[in-house]
């Protein structure tokens, strides 16, 4: 068997990270309860949230999910990468979103999380920095993907958040 073969058969035999991509909104009498609602809506209210830079690892698969809370679960530590805005001025928008981009062979790759009350320049900066970060790294990474959550405020200030949940540890 060639060294590439082998190291491909290595590659396939490694545990997969599944990285559970969650969205919510949500409203409240304040800003911080705003977020909690937007926390409560996307299943990742009940912990301590740690914010990670935005480093895919290799063997990592991004899944479109909505993190669900385990009873157990309760006060333990999160790893996340998390964009979210909050919106208090009635008629604006809060925009939250997470960008990334995925080699194909081993699945490393970045995220992006940026927020905006424009939809459109969110989208446009999302691919925009991506595409600046791409270019600094000498890896063949594949199509810009993006998860974007939205609210508009009416009366009372609402939050928009996207969270890339990692991993749950106890303490």
């Amino acid at each position: 068997m060639k060294m590439e073969d082998l190291g491909a058969v290595l590659m396939q035999t490694q545990r997969t990270l599944n990285i559970h991509l969650s969205s919510g909104t949500g409203e409240g009498p304040t800003p911080l309860a705003a977020f909690d609602a937007a926390l409560m809506n996307a299943g990742v209210a009940n912990y301590n949230l740690l914010c990670l830079s935005s480093v895919i690892p290799p063997n990592a698969r991004v899944v479109r999910a909505k993190h669900r809370t385990q009873p157990d679960d309760y006060g333990r530590r999160l790893y996340v990468v998390m964009s979210q805005m909050r919106q208090s001025r009635p008629g604006y928008h809060a925009h939250a979103g997470i960008g990334w981009v995925q080699e194909g062979d081993d699945g490393r790759g970045l995220f992006v999380e940026l927020q905006d009350d424009d939809r459109d320049r969110l989208e446009h900066d999302l691919h925009t920095t991506l595409g600046a970060m791409r270019r600094l790294r000498d890896v063949d990474y594949g199509p810009v993907q993006t998860a974007i959550a939205s609210r508009v405020c009416t009366k009372q200030p609402v939050c928009a958040l996207v969270v890339a949940v990692y991993a749950c540890e106890p303490w």
